[in-house]
Formats: structure tokens, C-alpha cells, sequence
């Protein structure tokens, strides 16, 4: 149910790096997601051994917006995420998931491991935006009584996530997500709509005379018009990307059940020392006034 194989933008990562985050700190998506996308990190501050919690990237985005497909068609965005957990935690186990009573788990259609190596470092998506505005992931917590290299301390914990395609694939080419550039300086003369398959052309006249003809493909709409003069790498098309990437980060601790009920035991024992005191006190400036009547 929530593990399997995804043929989907967030594999590129798996096939070209053995891991998702460089030693810059920064996460390889952004190599192809060139625009810059706000998102949300959240996740408890503190879990125990062997519990069974869940972290929640949320995508902030306007709902009504639509993506370029690599077709050229206008389609519903959509959203992927890479989750880099500390060694040791885990996607959570099925029937650890089917057990709880949480719903928003069971929501998410697709969680993989990034490798067989690396199991604390998720990945999920593209899914629909429509349905997933948040992705859940559920994590289970290690225990360092049963693996000796892990112990009771804070933890990082990183992601990135995506909305929408790429500007460029893993093998340096650019996607059709991308603005078109003017290859040459000159004067717009004519803008064609031409029959075959809705594309625009575009008549340049360059300045030694020569007119150059340009085709643009319909996917891209023009940021120009005729007789308007441009030049060289000027942009002649709008950006049609409409979503980008973002990375956060946060600290999680791991903490020692023994820890938690030393640290109740002593904030009883304080409050009843407290009490105790007050209490003696009362009863000493009672037995102080009862004398001084005497």
C-alpha cells in the first residue's frame, strides 16, 4: 500500500545520485527545479523508541494554477517530496499503519525507500496536489537498546519537495518548461499562427538584412509583438513554469522513557516538598500565635 516502485521525477534522484543531499547541504532536486518554492516542515519535537509518529511537508499553492506536461497540454499540478530521516528511522511497517488510528497516513498513495541501502531516506510523488496539498509520511522510531550505534540525542532531519515538472532532466537537457530565447538581435516583422499543430511563427529581420524565420511551439505564449525590436538572449515568451522547489530542515529528539519518568518523578517530588514546606510553615506560625496569647 504504501511501498512499490513509482516511475516518476523524484527516480531521476535515485538513478543519478547515490544520495539526495550534496555536502553543500543542498538537495539534488533543485539541480531541475530551478524556481524557488515556499514549503512546511512539520514534525514532533520529541519521539521514544519504537513509536509509530508522522511528519507532514505541506506545499502552500494556489489550487487553481495548471502545469505544462511534457505533452504540452495544461494538466492538475503535481507534488513530490524526498524526506532524508536520521539512521535508523524508518517508513513505518503496514500493519503498523493499519493498526492506527489516524487516517491522514493511510491518504498517501506511494512512500519508497531512496535504496536498499538507505532506508531512512523516503521518497514520494508526483501525486495529485488535489489530494495531497500535504504529504504525510509515517515514521517509526529506532531503539537504541536493540541497535548499539544509536543513541538518545537530537537528530536532523531534512526535505525537499517539488511542485510541478522540472526546467532541466538529470542528463542536462532543458524540458519544454522553460523560456524561449531570442538567438539573434532585430526587428519582429511578422507573427504567423500557423495550422500544424497550433505553433506560431515568428519573422526576424536581422540588422544586415536578412530576415530569419523562428517557429514557437503552442505550449509557450509570446511576450512580444510585431514591429517591436529585441535582442539577443532577450526572453520572447513568458515563463510557463508554474511551480518550483524548496528544502527545510528541523531537529527531532530521541528520547530515553527511563528520562521521561525520572524527570515526572522529580517534579512530584518537588511539588510535594513545596507542599510539605508550606504546610509545616502554616502549622509552626499557628503554634507561634497560640503561644503568644499566653
Amino acid at each position: 500500500m504504501f511501498t512499490g516502485h513509482s516511475a516518476s521525477y523524484p527516480l531521476f534522484a535515485q538513478q543519478s545520485y547515490p544520495t539526495p543531499r550534496e555536502s553543500t547541504g543542498r538537495i539534488v532536486c533543485a539541480n531541475c527545479h530551478l524556481n524557488i518554492q515556499s514549503i512546511e516542515l512539520k514534525t514532533p519535537k520529541m519521539v521514544v523508541p519504537d513509536e509509530l509518529f508522522e511528519i507532514v511537508v505541506s506545499i502552500p499553492y494556489d489550487l487553481r494554477i495548471k502545469q505544462l506536461t511534457a505533452g504540452g497540454a495544461k494538466a492538475l499540478l503535481n507534488v513530490g517530496a524526498v524526506l532524508i530521516l536520521p539512521e535508523g528511522f524508518q517508513l513505518a511497517p503496514n500493519d503498523r499503519i493499519l493498526n492506527d488510528s489516524n487516517q491522514k497516513s493511510k491518504e498517501l498513495l506511494m512512500i519508497q525507500p531512496y535504496s536498499k541501502s538507505k532506508t531512512n531516506i523516503l521518497l514520494t510523488g508526483p501525486v495529485s496536489i488535489l489530494k495531497h496539498y500535504a504529504l504525510v509520511f509515517p515514521v517509526l522510531a529506532p531503539s537504541p537498546n536493540q541497535n548499539k550505534a544509536l543513541h538518545f540525542l537530537t537528530y536532523p532531519i531534512y526535505v525537499g519537495a517539488n511542485c510541478g515538472r522540472g526546467q532541466i532532466y538529470p542528463n542536462g537537457k532543458k524540458s519544454n518548461n522553460n523560456t524561449l530565447i531570442s538567438t539573434l538581435s532585430g526587428q519582429i516583422l511578422f507573427i504567423d499562427k500557423l495550422l500544424e499543430n497550433g505553433k506560431t511563427r515568428i519573422t526576424i529581420q536581422k540588422i544586415n538584412e536578412t530576415k530569419v524565420p523562428k517557429t514557437i511551439p503552442f505550449t509557450l505564449t509570446l511576450n512580444i509583438k510585431a514591429n517591436d525590436f529585441i535582442q539577443k538572449d532577450e526572453e520572447v515568451t513568458f515563463n510557463p513554469s508554474t511551480g518550483g522547489f524548496g528544502q527545510n530542515e528541523t531537529d527531532i529528539v530521541l528520547q530515553s522513557p527511563t528520562r521521561i519518568r525520572k524527570i515526572i518523578l522529580l517534579f512530584f517530588i518537588t511539588i510535594f516538598t513545596q507542599i510539605f514546606l508550606v504546610v509545616k510553615k502554616k502549622q509552626f506560625e499557628k503554634v507561634q500565635a497560640v503561644e503568644n496569647t499566653f
